[in-house]
């Protein structure tokens, strides 16, 4: 067993602030993520500044750190059992448990989204950053939101042709949007400088991938803005409708939501005691606001309640920075209706859409068809699916991850040891 008097589940932005200001508290610090090291999507691979100096911080403040760790349950109050690689392993929080577990794509379905070359937004990013060699091929960058702007210029610069960005959000919410960044010049100057590395490419708002075509790999994106259509050749379909949080762990920590993201107070506290949550599983705001959440969550957990306290005034303003964006990037109808009856919906257990038409919500769909029950657990097509039908999210059972039975049998041992 390992245990911590502040355990953090998540190295990306949130979780390192989390982790390091705690720290210096005197507590004792474990920092757990699923990944061989930390940073998160946004930092992994980057020689980032701001990502250099919170690594720093951790190993100035003797964070100890257990990657590879995935968490599969949860014990209360503060027990957490994990596998490290094929290995059970128990966690125990002694004061309090902070979850940065981030957030992940939202796929709608679509004709051809399956095809090879068929990827997320952030899928794309994470494969750069691996050395996805893309020069000379045809890139379209399709979906909502700001990260459009940053894939599209990083295919760019790896050498990528990228035919046309596609934004399903009206011209007016976005120009609205882009407006009123003169109140955050950093993130002006950002966008200015994306939209400057593919100057030459079409950016096309109010519109959306309906259809992708090819053979054995995508060749073509068929795009609609809801009068007509146009076919745009292309090599790499990039394609994603923004994020949705990770709430798998603290929904198995009983932590309140409302709608889709995990319910916190200004100090990042849940509605179970002793457990913080910080980052896009709060909701979806971006790194710096990640940031400003996991260093008050990490002052709030070792009781430094002053110092947290002065950092809500900036937490409120990144706040209302993804209220607007939330806005401006709202899903449009239309979408729900992309997908036909032959199209699948989950991937892991290809199932089509027309064999869960009249479910009334995804446990009759899990029943009927599978839907779920795959290896990614319904991470993929549950959040589609409650898009598509307006279903409502059910609850998570554990384990969160397939484990061996012989690791769910030590789990138990474990438990029957500590009673």
């Amino acid at each position: 067993m390992i245990s911590a008097d502040i355990v953090v589940i998540g190295a990306g932005p949130a979780g390192l602030a989390a982790a390091a200001t705690a720290a210096q508290s005197g507590s004792s610090v474990l920092l757990v993520d699923e990944r061989s090291a930390p940073g998160g999507q946004i930092w992994r691979g980057t020689a980032s500044r701001a990502a250099a100096s919170w690594l720093a911080r951790i190993e100035a403040q003797r964070v100890r750190t257990s990657f590879e760790t995935a968490i599969v349950d949860v014990d209360a109050p503060h027990g957490m059992y994990g596998m490290r690689g094929t290995h059970p392993l128990r966690i125990e929080a002694g004061r309090a448990v902070v979850l940065a577990t981030g957030a992940r794509e939202l796929f709608l379905p679509f004709p051809g989204w399956t095809l090879p070359n068929v990827v997320g937004v952030g899928g794309a990013q994470a494969l750069l950053k691996s050395g996805w060699n893309v020069r000379g091929r045809k890139a379209v960058v399709a979906g909502t939101g700001p990260l459009l702007l940053p894939v599209a210029a990083a295919l760019a610069r790896a050498g990528a042709r990228v035919e046309a960005v596609i934004e399903q959000a009206p011209r007016h919410a976005v120009a609205r949007f882009a407006a009123n960044l003169w109140r955050t010049p950093r993130r002006l100057g950002e966008a200015l400088r994306y939209r400057l590395s593919f100057a030459r490419t079409p950016y096309i708002t109010g519109s959306w991938v309906v259809h992708a075509r090819g053979d054995g790999v995508v060749r073509e994106a068929v795009v609609t803005d809801g009068a007509s259509e146009r076919v745009i050749g292309c090599d790499i379909l990039c394609t994603a409708y923004g994020l949705v949080p990770a709430v798998e762990l603290p929904l198995l920590f009983g932590c309140a939501l409302d709608r889709e993201r995990v319910v916190v107070d200004e100090l990042q506290r849940t509605s179970v005691d002793g457990v913080f949550c910080a980052g896009e599983v709060a909701g979806i705001a971006g790194k710096d606001a990640a940031i400003v959440e996991g260093t008050i969550a990490g002052l709030a957990a070792t009781g430094r309640i002053t110092e947290a306290k002065r950092l809500v005034r900036a937490r409120s303003a990144y706040a209302d920075m993804a209220a607007r964006m939330n806005e401006a990037f709202a899903l449009r109808p239309e979408l729900k209706q992309v997908a036909g009856d032959d199209t699948v919906v989950c991937r892991c257990e290809d199932v089509s859409l027309g064999m869960i038409v009249g479910c009334s919500a995804l446990r009759e769909a899990r029943v009927l068809a599978r839907v779920g029950m795959g290896p990614c657990q319904g991470r993929v097509c549950g959040p589609a699916l409650r898009q598509i039908f307006g279903w409502e999210r059910e609850g998570v059972r554990p384990p969160l991850l397939p484990v061996t039975i012989e690791a769910l049998a030590t789990f138990g041992d474990t438990a029957t040891e500590q009673t």
